[in-house]
């Protein structure tokens, strides 16, 4: 990463232009994230938010991509969940559907048609999930016996649909805004924006915890006191190197590639000679970057949702209570210290951690398509030294990112689990989870879409910086 050509390029009008307009448009999703739903008295609904917060993982969840949607009742309370979901889908109906596939494999007019049906897709999936939040706010609010006021006229439940929906859809056009720009996927952008939103109320709570001296200060060596919590001193100091290790092994993940080497056949036309060179491929090891994770969160996340409609309609069933005691992440609130461990504490976790090795299969066969850079090599007069063209070297391309999606899809899984393993512990250890607003998932995609955005800079630098260079 070269930082003085970055620098050097903020110098191109172009370059200013673009960062300014992804900075805008990042601030117009924050304030957004700040315009309440129009439905009744917001003061109502706090304490239905929090449970449903503590209640299952997917508030958790849509909590996080909101950037506090959820916790503030705003209108894009429903985020890009709908988006995620539509995407899910419209993949895996590329797979099974061979016209679909087809449509994929006709270039960029093709993937657009696709991207237009996954929009469209996500206009009624934003409709369900805005009506089903509302069911379920409103039955918690019944539940939590406020004494609060709330209307449920028909015309306040349109208005609130179409107000989370409209939020839902606008939110997905400010990522394919950002994306336009060239300098970072615009949904994964935006989702990175809304995880390190919440680094300023964690860190305040970290101060405050670390300051409060009621139980003792730390005691230096016997010399002198530091006015610190020493729970909360050397707390805050195990994560502190905690997430150093994480980050080093995060950043080395997501740059470790496989080089392959290329050659080109000497070809000879007319007076013209040409070919006769070397050229590398790199394959990553982990090509499909934090959207495994992000899907598997979404998809192991919708059994408990739909689990909490079917009790707040039966709240007796036995059905519903399974799917969210299954489905739901370990923490205080699931964990009972008097039973100790169950069966049930290992379900989340084991379905998390397959889902994600899953889905990094399923899209790095998406996005790395082996028969079809086999054909084009060919095409080119490209060959592996020791490798035939055609179908020997569509198998390599194979092989090779089997293993690398083996080893890839371990790690990122491991890393998913980090901290269910972590929370558990504590759980464990002092009875409640440690309660990381940037947990090893959020780090996870912090920092892998940072490194992707600071790369797609760095090209974009190069290229405006070209000139000065001859």
């Amino acid at each position: 990463m070269n930082f003085k050509t970055i620098f050097k390029s903020l110098k191109n009008k172009d370059m200013r232009k673009r960062i300014f307009a992804v900075v805008g448009i990042l601030i117009v999703y924050r304030f957004l994230a700040h315009i309440p739903v129009p439905l009744g008295d917001q003061a109502t609904f706090k304490q239905a938010i929090d449970n449903f917060i503590n209640g299952t993982d997917f508030g958790g969840f849509i909590n996080l991509i909101s950037g506090g949607g959820l916790t503030n009742f705003s209108i894009l309370l429903v985020g890009l969940s709908p988006y995620i979901t539509s995407s899910i889908v419209m993949q895996l109906l590329t797979k099974a559907i061979p016209r679909m596939e087809e449509l994929h494999k006709d270039g960029e007019a093709g993937r657009r048609k696709i991207s237009q049906w996954t929009r469209m897709l996500t206009v009624p999936l934003a409709v369900l999930q805005s009506v089903a939040y509302i069911f379920i706010l409103f039955q918690e609010l019944v539940a939590a016996n406020t004494g609060g006021s709330v209307d449920v006229s028909f015309g306040s439940w349109a208005l609130a649909v179409t107000a989370m929906t409209a939020g839902s859809i606008i939110i997905m056009w400010l990522g394919e805004l950002v994306t336009e720009q060239g300098i970072g996927n615009g949904i994964s952008t935006i989702i990175l924006c809304s995880i390190v939103s919440s680094l300023p109320t964690t860190m305040a709570q970290f101060g405050t915890a670390l300051f409060d001296t009621s139980a003792g200060t730390l005691s230096l060596f016997g010399w002198f006191n530091l006015p610190v919590n020493p729970t909360m001193f050397w707390t805050l100091l195990a994560i502190g190197v905690g997430m150093i290790i994480v980050l080093y092994i995060l950043v080395k993940l997501n740059e470790s590639q496989r080089i392959i080497t290329l050659n080109y056949a000497k070809r000879v036309h007319g007076n013209s000679a040409y070919g006769g060179i070397k050229s590398i491929m790199p394959i990553k090891m982990i090509a499909a970057g934090v959207i495994p994770v992000i899907f598997a969160v979404a998809f192991l996340s919708v059994p408990a949702f739909i689990g909490q409609i079917i009790q707040r309609a039966d709240a007796n069933s036995q059905i519903a209570q399974n799917m969210i005691s299954w489905f739901t992440a370990p923490s205080a609130n699931t964990y009972d210290a008097e039973v100790g461990l169950q069966a049930k504490d290992f379900v989340y976790p084991t379905l998390y951690f397959l889902l994600v090795v899953m889905f990094t299969y399923f899209y790095t066969s998406i996005i790395f398509n082996a028969q079809e850079i086999a054909e084009n090599l060919q095409k080119q007069g490209g060959f592996i030294e020791g490798v035939r063209p055609g179908k020997q070297t569509e198998k390599y391309f194979s092989k090779v990112v089997n293993r690398l999606n083996l080893f890839g899809s371990l790690a990122l899984g491991l890393i998913a689990l980090l901290p269910y393993i972590v929370d558990y512990i504590f759980i464990v250890a002092t009875g409640s989870p440690l309660g990381l607003s940037i947990s090893g998932t959020g780090l996870l995609i912090v920092v892998t879409v940072a490194l992707e955005n600071m790369r797609q800079i760095n090209s974009r630098a190069l290229m405006v910086t070209y000139d000065d260079y001859q």
